[in-house]
């Protein structure tokens, strides 16, 4: 037994593995963005991403397209828009859209963070060892999970033992 229980643990904590390694990782980004003196959070950089790319959208398409919860993407916009990264304004057919676009200064600071994430990128296929296999395998997870939720693969699989 080694001293990483979770890791000894294998498939069985693959929830708590994936978390652990995305919490190292936003808390590196996190201590770069400090010392290069910017003021984002390493988990806006798909918002960011995402309005370069379609223009002004709503909450719900970001939501959407990113497969984040809405209160998630309301949050992460919020805080944006208090960090004037984000414009909020109401859609002008229906009241109760909100309307997302990029800021004059979220729009200055693309290019310093896109060589920030084209150097991510390149950390991120270093550590792959450029194999990017395990993207099939997450892609293959996330399409079963949208297939049958864990929830009902879970319940299911109870049930089972209590049966046996």
């Amino acid at each position: 037994m080694s001293l990483d229980f979770i890791k000894d643990l294998g498939y069985k904590a693959l929830d708590s593995r994936f978390k652990r390694i995305s919490d190292r990782m936003a808390h590196d980004v996190r201590k770069l963005y400090k010392e290069l003196d910017i003021d984002i959070e390493p988990n806006w950089y798909l918002v960011f991403m995402l309005l370069q790319k379609r223009g002004e959208v709503s909450i719900v398409t970001i939501a959407d397209s990113l497969g984040y919860a809405h209160p998630s993407v309301v949050t992460i916009v919020k805080k944006m828009a208090e960090k004037d990264y984000l414009y909020i304004k109401k859609d002008q057919v229906d009241k109760r859209k909100q309307m997302i676009s990029l800021s004059p200064k979220a729009l200055k600071m693309l290019p310093q963070l896109e060589q920030i994430w084209h150097s991510c990128e390149r950390a991120i296929l270093e550590l792959l060892s450029e194999d990017l296999t395990i993207l099939q395998y997450l892609d293959n997870i996330d399409t079963a999970l949208k297939t049958i939720p864990f929830h009902q693969r879970f319940k299911q699989s109870y049930l089972n033992s209590k049966e046996s």
